[in-house]
Parts: structure tokens; C-alpha cells; sequence
């Protein structure tokens, strides 16, 4: 399956159930996660990988910085994944 087919489903998956989701196109961070889920108080950064797909070392460096800051980083390879949150 296609990574944007994935993150479309993730997307209408998370705001079904309720969460404010932003795809984050362009930043001033390279390798930022994909997306980025809001929901009373909690942020969860998606990174969206097809079965095959691997996060390069820069991604992985922005997922620490991320975790190091308190966050949840998730790395989906289909929008069943979510269904946790």
C-alpha cells in the first residue's frame, strides 16, 4: 500500500475518533515526523512508513529529540495501528 494511501486512512481513522490532526508538510526541522495528533492535552507525532519503507538516521534523531521532550513518537505502517491512542 502507498504511504500517502496510509496516511489518509491514519488521518480520517484519528479524527473519527477525535483528534486534531495537522500533516506537517514543510518545518524548520528536516526529518520531522509526518503528522502530528492533538487530543485533551496530548501530542502524538506520526511517522508514516509503508511494510517495506525505513527511517533514515535523521528521522531517527528527531524521533529522540522528541521522546527526550515527553512526547509519543509512533512509526505506522497502516491505520489499524492507531486504534490504541
Amino acid at each position: 500500500m502507498l504511504e500517502s494511501v496510509i496516511q489518509t486512512k491514519t488521518i480520517k481513522t484519528l479524527e473519527l475518533a477525535g483528534w486534531y490532526v495537522i500533516k506537517l508538510i514543510q518545518t524548520n526541522k528536516n526529518g520531522i515526523m509526518d503528522l502530528v495528533a492533538l487530543k485533551n492535552g496530548r501530542a502524538v507525532f506520526i511517522e508514516v512508513k509503508t511494510d517495506t519503507g525505513k527511517q533514515s538516521e535523521l528521522q531517527k534523531y528527531r524521533q529522540k529529540e522528541i521522546t527526550e521532550q515527553g512526547f509519543k513518537v509512533l512509526i505506522i505502517t497502516n491505520s489499524k495501528q492507531i486504534e490504541s491512542l
